[in-house]
């Protein structure tokens, strides 16, 4: 059976200018050209017009869809691993709707208490925070680190400070959303992310192996780390320690 462009169109959404674009530049040609010289489509062409408007959706530009397309052999593979990009981006939304119900709340409940201070904006949820705490039992095994932590300290203004605040929330709804797709800590994209937190860590100073799997214990042990990062999403502090342990194995030892 065989469906013309018009009728692809309807169904798809895509424009018949579209299509025929996607013609033209090798992406989906037509099964054949009608005597009236309108395009026709099977079966083979629908799906991989299917696949073509998933990629597009995930993202990726024409020439990476006409790269995976071209490298594919099983279909069926393509269509699961298209699926689970899916899924995941699916999960990464539900932590964030996650995120923003929680604000929601805590806005609405804060309506009806006259002595609590607002969250106005997501970088106040480490407002008065202790950051001499960031490094957790560190500074008691390795001394002096705590002064150089206060150091850099006194150097931040309000802004830096904010500045860092923001970076941290994103930080770590960053790594909620690895986590709720079930990304490996030792995924590539995960170590990425841990890497930039310990960079930022080596502004203060330079925790070894040992030094930064402690803090990254610390993070899942102690009632106020782990309330920081467990309000982002259950169970991200167990998940940021591991991602630090995973680290601190392959780049630290």
């Amino acid at each position: 059976m065989a469906w013309s462009i018009a009728e692809v169109a309807r169904m798809s959404g895509v424009s018949s200018r579209t299509l025929r674009h996607y013609d033209e530049i090798g992406l989906l040609a037509p099964a054949f050209m009608g005597g009236n010289g309108h395009r026709y489509y099977e079966e083979a062409g629908l799906l991989r017009l299917q696949q073509i408007l998933l990629m597009r959706e995930l993202g990726l530009g024409l020439r990476e869809i006409a790269a995976v397309l071209e490298s594919q052999v099983d279909q069926v593979a393509a269509l699961r691993a298209h699926r689970s990009r899916l899924l995941a981006e699916r999960d990464r939304l539900d932590v964030l709707a996650r995120t923003v119900g929680r604000t929601i709340a805590e806005l609405e409940e804060e309506k009806e208490t006259s002595d609590m201070e607002k969250i106005g904006n997501p970088e106040n949820l480490f407002a008065g925070f202790d950051t001499d705490r960031y490094e957790g039992p560190a500074h008691e095994q390795w001394p002096g680190q705590a002064e150089q932590s206060a150091q850099f300290a006194a150097t931040l203004t309000e802004a830096d400070q904010e500045r860092m605040q923001r970076e941290a929330t994103a930080a770590m709804v960053r790594m909620a959303e690895f986590m709720q797709a079930g990304t490996p800590v030792t995924d590539p994209a995960v170590q990425a992310e841990v890497d930039a937190h310990y960079e930022g860590i080596c502004r203060m100073w330079t925790p070894s192996a040992v030094a930064f799997k402690a803090l990254g214990q610390n993070y899942a042990d102690d009632a106020q780390w782990r309330t920081t990062y467990d309000q982002i999403a259950d169970g991200l502090a167990a998940y940021q320690r591991d991602a630090m342990v995973a680290y601190a194995d392959a780049r630290l030892s």
